[in-house]
């Protein structure tokens, strides 16, 4: 590396570098704060400190189908099941993840608590 040091009154006051050494150690420095940010991201999710989500209910909520029924079927929970569980009939869990019918509080807690996820996972 060609580095060209500027003194003021006998001490290293700055340092010169080509501009191309200078992007290299930009970029570095970015990769370092990038597995930086990796490392604390994975320790937290294996701690529990981080909520994941699988990505087939990621992209199944992407594509329009209602948090409910994406982890239902993640979960390989039947319909029936699902709402005897939570205290519901099968036609009002069907109008849930229809979109027809929008769950009071208290049962979106009751489908969360069934469905073993956080109720955020469902708003």
């Amino acid at each position: 590396m060609n580095v060209q040091i500027i003194e003021k009154n006998g001490k290293p006051e700055w340092a010169v570098i080509p501009y191309s050494e200078y992007q290299k150690l930009q970029e570095a420095l970015e990769d370092a704060e990038d597995r930086k940010d990796i490392e604390e991201n994975f320790k937290a999710v294996q701690e529990g400190k981080e909520i994941t989500v699988p990505g087939e209910v990621t992209f199944a909520i992407l594509d329009g189908m209602s948090p409910v029924r994406a982890w239902r079927e993640h979960k390989q929970i039947k319909m029936s099941e699902l709402a005897k569980k939570v205290g519901i009939s099968s036609a009002y869990l069907s109008q849930i993840e229809n979109g027809k019918r929008n769950p009071t509080i208290d049962t979106l807690k009751a489908i969360a608590k069934a469905l073993n996820i956080d109720i955020e996972m469902l708003i």
